[in-house]
């Protein structure tokens, strides 16, 4: 009889393992569809907002390209529009010779400086003591040099 009621147990044990199993199969079926739903769901957001954003960004270049038409593109005439180039600028760097220059030399370091005269030597080329680099002489660089002169070494060249 002891055999009998092993098999019968191990019976018993079998159809719950299998009815726990099918079980956690159902859930886990379950919380994939739901995920899949959600990733579809997120999906579907990211393709609406693309295409939303590739909407104002279709719109956004139509209302500025339409005031560079001319009067002929407007009225039905299909020529190309032409788009005006910008004017040159005046060279800020005149020829060597009538440019003023400054021979200028850092003698003191930068180390436990103030961040914006850092800065300025930064701005006049100036990377490690005991460099000289040649400035043109113009309001600006003389502003930077003026703000840092206790560290600088100035000549006119």
């Amino acid at each position: 009889m002891a055999d009998e009621e092993k098999k019968v147990k191990k019976a018993a044990v079998k159809k719950t393992a299998s009815k726990k199993a099918a079980g956690k199969k159902a859930v886990s079926k379950k919380a994939v569809s739901k995920k899949a739903a959600s990733k579809k769901a997120v999906a579907k957001k990211a393709v609406a907002k693309k295409a939303a954003a590739k909407a104002g960004a279709e719109q956004a270049p139509i209302k500025k390209a339409a005031p560079a038409k001319t009067a002929a593109a407007k009225a039905g005439t299909d020529q190309p529009t032409i788009k005006k180039a910008a004017p040159a600028k005046a060279a800020a760097v005149k020829s060597d010779s009538s440019v003023k220059k400054l021979s200028v030399t850092l003698v003191r370091s930068k180390n436990g400086r103030l961040k914006s005269h850092q800065a300025c030597v930064a701005g006049l080329g100036l990377r490690r003591m005991h460099q000289t680099v040649q400035v043109i002489d113009t309001p600006e660089n003389r502003g930077m040099i003026n703000k840092v002169q206790y560290m600088l070494s100035v000549e006119e060249i």
